[in-house]
């Protein structure tokens, strides 16, 4: 398929059509995965192409389905399961840290857990509690486990093919606020490192790192900022866990300046390894505090006063001017 525009949505449809082409050890699990084809319809069609056998519908329990997943993986099968909302993952949590994020270490890696977890994730879309938080953090902390999110259509296809033919569990967290953002993919071209971060436009006077649904805020805050003549550098983390410090650190050194913006809460949040981490390394480079953008450290709220919690343009550029003002 030559270069296309395609949704977030389409593009990870696309790419779970092809892992269960190309291995039949793939495996897609979750609720409403098959006949509904998924609530946001990421798996639209792929029971009817595949079948009931690769392709299930499970019961509404998320510690099963993991625990199900964990068993066929250690039977040979690369299961893709899906949590259907990210306040449902934590069933599953007791699964994902005590039992997946584990075994390959218990075992002394003679096995391995090659599951993805697949996590709609984050605010904007006007919904109930329990379906717009932002629990990455509480994986990236586990050790055993990869943690990822796509800010694009072309790193929502190549990710997942990475993530399903990893023999490491991946926790895939899709910004599902950007599923119909359309962008540029080419199925053809050839990807980097899954946790490899992205300079996804060039800047000399701050860095702005994101991930997932801040990525196109950081994008929008850097076009504001150089209208007053502010030059911007917007990186794209894409990984939680690794995190590639070497990206950042390199932008850092370039730039003397570091705002992080995440939706999850700023406390405890990834922003603070990142500022830990990035303060050790440029600590001679910064010419300013690394500063840090994000949600409030309260409940998600209801959906009318979403708006006032989530990182906007208005925070970000907040931070880019004190960041500067020093």
């Amino acid at each position: 398929m030559a270069a296309q525009k395609m949704s977030i949505a389409k593009a990870l449809n696309e790419s779970l059509r092809k892992a269960l082409e190309t291995d039949p050890k793939v495996l897609i699990m979750g609720e409403d995965v098959g006949k509904l084809g998924g609530v946001f319809r990421i798996t639209d069609g792929l029971q009817k192409d595949f079948g009931e056998d690769r392709v299930i519908d499970t019961p509404l329990a998320e510690s099963g389905i993991v625990g199900t997943a964990i068993g066929l993986a250690l039977r040979g099968y690369r299961p893709v399961v899906e949590i259907q909302f990210d306040g449902f993952v934590f069933p599953a949590y007791d699964q994902i840290v005590t039992q997946l994020a584990k075994m390959h270490a218990r075992a002394l890696g003679k096995i391995k857990l090659p599951v993805v977890v697949r996590i709609p994730y984050g605010g904007g879309i006007g919904a109930v509690e329990h379906h717009s938080e932002s629990p990455e953090a509480l994986f990236a902390h586990v050790a055993g486990l990869k943690v990822v999110s796509p800010s694009n259509a072309s790193d929502a296809y190549w990710m997942m093919q990475q993530a399903v033919q990893s023999d490491d569990p991946v926790i895939f967290f899709e910004p599902k606020r950007r599923y119909w953002d359309k962008g540029e993919l080419d199925t053809e071209a050839i990807p980097g490192s899954l946790h490899s971060a992205a300079t996804v436009r060039e800047g000399t006077d701050l860095t702005l790192v994101a991930y997932g649904p801040m990525v196109k805020v950081c994008l929008e805050a850097a076009s504001a900022a150089q209208e007053e003549g502010k030059s911007i550098e917007v990186l794209d983390l894409r990984s939680m866990s690794p995190i590639d410090f070497d990206a950042v650190q390199a932008s850092v050194e370039k730039t003397g300046r570091l705002v992080v913006v995440h939706e999850a809460p700023v406390f405890y949040g990834s922003g603070a390894e990142i500022a830990a981490r990035i303060t050790e390394r440029c600590f001679y480079h910064l010419e300013a505090p690394v500063l840090r953008v994000g949600g409030y450290h309260v409940p998600y709220p209801p959906a009318r006063l979403e708006d006032e919690y989530l990182p906007g343009l208005d925070r970000v550029l907040d931070a880019v001017d004190r960041s500067l003002a020093y």
